[in-house]
């Protein structure tokens, strides 16, 4: 029988190849789309023989979902964590989506390529694993959604606000103004491009107090 400590050595080379794994996935379909992309391919950049892809991923496909999950699932939790830490120093609910829109402007800075892949397979169809993006969008959604709520609840924002719609909103302009900024405005640095995005927030834009 193996001791815990095995156990967990194991369990945490097993996260490190998958991580590996998952770098070069998403680095080389991100260069020549999904199909073009082949296992060795993915192998060779991992730095791991071919075999060891199938034993973490029963295929490609697999891999690209799992992938897709594990991106979003860090997306989210940094949403969440962001939201729970306003809440901590007592800030308000637009103090919270705030520091959710930063958070996530950090996130697709550090991870870019991903958020380029997450961004356009939202809109393909027929994909494998269409149901399990459509799973992890709405937790990452939901997040925001919370905040909104919330704040619906204390009376900071109007109840006529669309939840889902706004939340859905707010997500949508992080991760295309970010893709934006990166694509065609690199020069602009992020405290620039989150103090841009806060203005929309708070309803800054038209000049008015």
């Amino acid at each position: 029988m193996e001791s815990s400590s095995a156990t967990s050595g194991a369990s945490t080379r097993r996260a490190a190849t998958r991580q590996k794994l998952y770098e070069a996935a998403v680095t080389l379909i991100a260069e020549q789309g999904f199909s073009a992309t082949t296992v060795d391919e993915i192998a060779e950049r991992a730095g791991v023989a071919k075999g060891t892809v199938y034993y973490n991923f029963a295929s490609k496909s697999v891999l690209f979902e799992e992938l897709l999950r594990h991106g979003v699932g860090l997306l989210t939790a940094s949403l969440k964590e962001a939201a729970e830490r306003t809440a901590k120093d007592g800030g308000t609910r637009v103090a919270a989506l705030d520091a959710m829109i930063r958070a996530g402007l950090v996130f697709i800075d550090r991870y870019p390529a991903f958020t380029q892949l997450y961004v356009a397979e939202l809109w393909r169809t027929n994909r494998a694993w269409q149901s399990t993006l459509l799973v992890v969008r709405q937790e990452a959604v939901a997040v925001v959604e919370d905040v909104l709520r919330e704040g619906i609840e204390q009376g900071e924002f109007s109840e006529e606000i669309d939840v889902p719609l706004t939340a859905a909103a707010l997500v949508g302009m992080v991760l295309v103004a970010a893709l934006d900024w990166q694509a065609f405005q690199p020069e602009r640095s992020l405290d620039d491009v989150h103090a841009a995005l806060s203005r929309l927030l708070q309803g800054r834009v038209s000049g008015r107090p």
